[in-house]
């Protein structure tokens, strides 16, 4: 495909020639010693150079949302959801060019981030200003008989965010939306590989309205700015997606200064399929949900368990529709799946498949980088690696016990339903999980006892604004989307009126006096 021919995709030079440093409403230039460069994987081009964030970039961010905290946060739940309602608009009348520059700086397909990433986050914007107007808490009441008490729900001041590369743009939007709708004020630091559409949607937040300073973005690395600004006295909480390993340094951080914690991190999803599923419904499930955003998603699904008597033609299945998903160029909308984010992520990812084939795991499809693509594309220019399925391999294997975070399943055959379940959960990880059957109590045992914060039935990967998304066990704790995650966004204060006025009490004779 002739890239000249299209639109441009992303016009870095010029739209932020003035730094990748989003604070008070203004756009400016990091002051770090480093520099970074976002990289388009499906061809090694750099798409934009940036100068990383300081301590003192993070310093001035934390001000920044600290001095806005006031006003944000004592503005009426109505002001806050029209503010975010406009973001919706903004947001929406920009979708195009979102789904450009998030294609630009991950390598996704378009299709996944013009029909994915793009829509959710105007959605879950949408959702968001709904749920600014709909705190819950208990009703007031005479609980002790003799005062009425009542429930406050409160913003908690600055909250520090964390996001990942492998959904920039959603992945804001999941950090920024609940804690705004709270009326927190936030500092979001996106990866360095891919912050830029981080920068477009705060720069949306200043067009809709949203006062200078309640979102703020700076560009920098983990060790300098993602730590400072964990563990920033003025950061009132700190939200983390990412790996398990960093999210317990994160966890470290915070805990020296007694901060809330929100952290969504590693995942290994299973995918069990008992003898009495859909065979074809389950085979097309695991292909779309092992290989969505090139497997660079937690919950994708990575070990597959399927039942003895269904065990060969799964494998089978599998096997040739991974062999008909098309690989080219990312902005081609035919292309089904794109690079993975870097070459040496491309490179750790067939380093668990190499390893998985030396200790004598059959590789049923894949197993190596391609070479052409559907389109005619050079693929040896990107950071692309076949859909591969791993058989053959025991529970203990590297591969079905660790994040991999790339197009790899691994198939494993189970016989028992118990047995297929104690596999299920034979991991650290419990993010999610899925479980296909026809058998409405097979599938409620399932839901019941994998230990997974979201278990699908018969389908694998959707997500929807209103529902939870978060982890047990090694994947974390807290929760996005949703009504549960605008509460993880504040605190709950007891207001508690003497009614009986009467200054002797009761109680005051178990301290002092008598009846």
């Amino acid at each position: 495909m002739d890239r000249t021919t299209d639109e441009p995709l992303f016009e870095g030079g010029t739209r932020f020639a003035d730094g990748a440093q989003f604070i008070a409403g203004r756009v400016g230039e990091g002051t770090g010693e480093q520099s970074a460069e976002v990289v388009d994987p499906s061809d090694g081009s750099v798409v934009q150079r940036v100068r990383l964030a300081s301590t003192a970039d993070v310093d001035r961010a934390v001000a920044a949302a600290r001095a806005a905290f006031p006003g944000w946060s004592s503005a009426t739940p109505g002001a806050r959801s029209e503010a975010l309602n406009r973001l919706a608009v903004v947001l929406a009348e920009r979708a195009a060019d979102f789904a450009r520059v998030e294609t630009a700086q991950t390598g996704k397909p378009i299709k996944l981030s013009s029909e994915f990433d793009v829509p959710g986050t105007v959605d879950n914007t949408a959702f968001f200003a709904g749920a600014a107007r709909s705190l819950e808490g208990r009703a007031a009441g005479e609980y002790s008989g003799d005062h009425t008490s009542y429930i406050r729900r409160e913003a908690l001041g600055v909250v520090g965010s964390i996001a990942p590369w492998n959904y920039p743009l959603q992945m804001a939007a999941w950090k920024i939306l609940p804690a705004v709708a709270a009326g927190n004020t936030i500092v979001l630091k996106p990866s360095e590989l891919t912050p830029l559409t981080a920068l477009m949607f705060a720069q949306a937040c200043t067009d809709a309205g949203l006062p200078d300073g309640v979102v703020n973005v700076v560009t920098g690395d983990g060790r300098t700015a993602g730590e400072h600004l964990v563990s920033h006295p003025d950061v009132a909480m700190v939200s983390f997606t990412g790996s398990t390993s960093v999210g317990r340094r994160v966890a470290e951080l915070a805990t020296r200064t007694v901060k809330r914690t929100h952290l969504e991190l590693g995942g290994k999803a299973p995918f069990v399929v008992f003898d009495d599923a859909d065979l074809e419904a389950a085979v097309h499930g695991a292909v779309a949900a092992s290989l969505i955003n090139t497997g660079q998603d937690c919950t994708a699904a990575t070990r597959a368990y399927v039942q003895r008597p269904l065990y060969e033609a799964f494998v089978q299945g599998v096997a040739e529709l991974f062999g008909t998903v098309r690989l080219g160029d990312p902005r081609n909308p035919e292309t089904d799946l794109g690079p993975l984010v870097s070459f040496a992520h491309r490179d750790r990812v067939a380093g668990f498949v190499e390893r998985a084939r030396a200790a004598g795991a059959v590789i049923a499809a894949g197993g190596e980088a391609p070479k052409k693509g559907h389109d005619g594309t050079d693929l040896t220019l990107g950071a692309y690696y076949l859909p591969t399925l791993v058989a053959g391999v025991p529970q203990t294997a590297e591969v079905v016990q660790s994040e991999i975070f790339g197009p790899v399943l691994a198939v494993l055959p189970f016989d028992s339903d118990d047995e297929g379940i104690r596999l299920a959960n034979d991991t650290p990880y419990g993010l999610a999980a899925s479980a296909w059957t026809r058998d409405v109590h097979r599938s409620l045992r399932a839901t019941r006892e994998i230990a997974a914060g979201c278990v699908w039935v018969n389908d694998h990967i959707p997500i929807i604004s209103e529902m939870p998304h978060g982890g047990y066990k090694s994947s974390g704790y807290g929760k996005d989307m949703s009504q549960y995650s605008l509460d993880e966004y504040t605190q709950v204060k007891h207001v508690m009126y003497d009614t009986t006025a009467v200054a002797r009490k009761d109680w005051h004779r178990t301290v002092f006096g008598t009846r």
